[in-house]
């Protein structure tokens, strides 16, 4: 497998992050990811697409975009991979809102021939999905030896609107799309943790739907939500409410996620979040500690590279981090970045985006979740 890295930002125009690769070199696959008003703009692709003519176009919206140790803001992104051995197949869905995520997840997960299949990774709309529901349907349809990892597009701090690249090669809004990778030669693993610290005492969930939070502890959800956020942030919610995610669990024996707010209501006084939050379940607010975080995804390397790849080298490596870790690490966010190139090699290409949900693993021996304000890596090697 080799990779070549492209940036684009207003100012410098389009830069080749490793001009030395480039020489004949015709990728199959470019990831892309960039801000939703950058990409919204066909001409600032449209090289990229000309130049590529023959490679499969896949990515999406972000909240921040990731190149090696470097985090940019109103950037474009375009990672060109040639898998040389690896067939390669990609599809999407129609997502019109949450209540379809199960059904959407399904319907795309079939129109991958399970045959050989060794790896699905997926990126969804942000906003109009329930990530949860959504890894349900993939998982339906695939046997259980199919590993899944992706994230949730984003949207700046703004939470309007998120994107993603059609078959077609256009960008639009309330898609799905999954990359299927195929064969003997390829070798994928995932990883992911938070690093947040959880306070307060443990809260029952007593009303909820889907991903809509009504009530804890009897309570209207937010009114209690905003009493510990107080005056100010709650003035600024949804977006303050990434600086204070929950954690939940279903039963006392769970390993806890993270839920993060992505709309609020007023006049029901719910929350809705970009995974399920299941009435009976047990959630605690988070708080940020800085050094727990950027250890967090020190943790999430580590367990990626000691779960699938020992000493070997990787190939290319795609981090999805979320935007409420950006808020919280500010002019500190390349330390996480850092902290996971260190563990994983500085030779390699790391790229990826700051998203509105993960999809990935704990480690090997977990389930696929859908986390919030977590570090997840996603890490390709295509084998000799």
């Amino acid at each position: 497998m080799k990779s070549i890295q492209y940036l684009w930002r207003e100012k410098q125009g389009w830069q080749t992050c490793n001009p030395e690769q480039e020489e004949n070199f015709v990728p199959n696959v470019l990831f892309v990811f960039g801000s939703s008003a950058l990409l919204k703009d066909k001409q600032n692709i449209i090289g990229i697409k000309e130049k590529f003519k023959n490679a499969i176009l896949f990515g999406c919206t972000t909240a921040g975009e990731i190149v090696n140790n470097s985090v940019y803001y109103d950037s474009i992104i375009v990672n060109a991979c040639l898998f040389e051995k690896t067939e390669v197949k990609f599809n999407q869905v129609p997502i019109n809102n949450r209540v379809d995520s199960f059904n959407a997840g399904s319907a795309l997960a079939s129109k991958f021939d399970q045959e050989n299949l060794r790896y699905i990774f997926v990126l969804s709309d942000g906003l109009n999905v329930n990530g949860s529901e959504l890894i349900r349907g993939l998982q339906s349809e695939f046997n259980e030896n199919i590993p899944i990892s992706g994230g949730l597009a984003g949207d700046g701090p703004n939470f309007n609107e998120t994107f993603l690249f059609s078959e077609q090669g256009n960008v639009e809004s309330k898609i799905i799309t999954a990359l299927g990778f195929y064969g003997d030669h390829i070798k994928i693993g995932n990883a992911s943790f938070g690093g947040w610290d959880s306070f307060g005492i443990d809260r029952t969930v007593t009303k909820a739907i889907d991903n809509v939070l009504y009530e804890i502890d009897g309570q209207p959800a937010l009114d209690l939500y905003k009493y510990f956020l107080g005056e100010e942030q709650s003035l600024n919610l949804p977006a303050s409410g990434l600086l204070f995610p929950l954690s939940m669990r279903n039963d006392a024996s769970a390993r806890p996620v993270v839920r993060t707010v992505l709309a609020v209501d007023e006049a029901s006084k719910s929350m809705t979040f970009a995974g399920e939050i299941p009435s009976g379940s047990v959630v605690r607010l988070m708080k940020a500690n800085l050094d727990h975080l950027i250890n967090g995804a020190i943790t999430a390397a580590n367990t990626l590279q000691n779960d699938y790849f020992n000493d070997e080298t990787i190939d290319f490596a795609l981090l999805i981090s979320c935007v409420g870790r950006k808020m919280v690490l500010k002019q500190i966010v390349e330390e996480e970045i850092e902290g996971v190139s260190n563990i994983l090699g500085a030779m390699i290409n790391i790229s990826g985006f700051y998203s509105y949900g993960e999809i990935a693993q704990f480690d090997k021996n977990s389930k696929c979740e859908l986390h919030n304000q977590s570090m997840t890596i996603t890490a390709f090697k295509e084998l000799v």
